[in-house]
């Protein structure tokens, strides 16, 4: 039988497991997941490594457009790699752009593989079944429409953060406003890369992108 003490001990070993990084822009140490690694490339630049996986020393930044551009504006990524390096004026936007593509090829590989409902009758069909684990509406959606889905919704996790024509080329179909997800590991990991843009891609209090634009 397991002691209360061996339990605690348990938990602790399954926390300290979590892969953490300091981020260079905050002193922040966090999860991996929720921070962004660079390498110096073999002629000094500096590259995003989205997967985590390029050899050489990685540096790590928070996902967030604020501490990439503290980061680059103080010479941070020069002082973490202790060397000359190139940083591109516009990282921030590359950055997001990266992202951006990683999400929306995400779901279309999650309509490919019938995790998805397209269009407003079956988005709120599925939401009504509880079938639904993610409710994607474009944020420049008729307002009315994209309320009632949310309200049926009701706690589960809302983004509107992508545009009818992003949804739709990402699904390969005209007029993609409003989507739904069922419940899966795809979906988990959406969430996640979603929870990461979220960090450079904002909407302000009229639903227009705001950040790169």
């Amino acid at each position: 039988m397991t002691t209360p003490k061996q339990a605690k001990s348990a938990d602790t070993r399954k926390h300290t497991d979590v892969p953490e990084r300091k981020c260079i822009a905050s002193g922040q140490i966090r999860p991996k997941d929720e921070l962004l690694r660079f390498v110096v490339s073999p002629d000094g630049l500096i590259v995003l490594d989205i997967k985590q996986s390029l050899p050489g020393r990685g540096i790590w930044v928070s996902c967030s457009r604020e501490d990439v551009e503290i980061a680059q504006k103080k010479g941070l990524f020069a002082r973490s790699a202790k060397r000359k390096v190139d940083v591109p004026d516009a990282l921030s936007n590359m950055i997001e752009k990266v992202l951006e593509d990683k999400c929306l090829s995400m779901l279309g590989l999650g309509r490919k593989s019938g995790l998805l409902k397209t269009g407003f009758a079956k988005v709120e069909a599925s939401l009504k079944a509880g079938k639904a684990a993610v409710l994607i509406s474009a944020y420049d959606s008729a307002t009315d429409g994209r309320q009632k889905l949310q309200r049926q919704a009701r706690s589960l996790p809302l983004i509107e953060m992508f545009s009818i024509a992003e949804l739709s080329q990402a699904l390969g179909q005209e007029n993609s406003v409003h989507v739904s997800m069922v419940r899966a590991g795809l979906t988990d990991k959406f969430l996640v890369e979603v929870s990461r843009l979220s960090g450079f891609r904002k909407l302000n209090n009229v639903g227009e992108r705001t950040g790169s634009e």
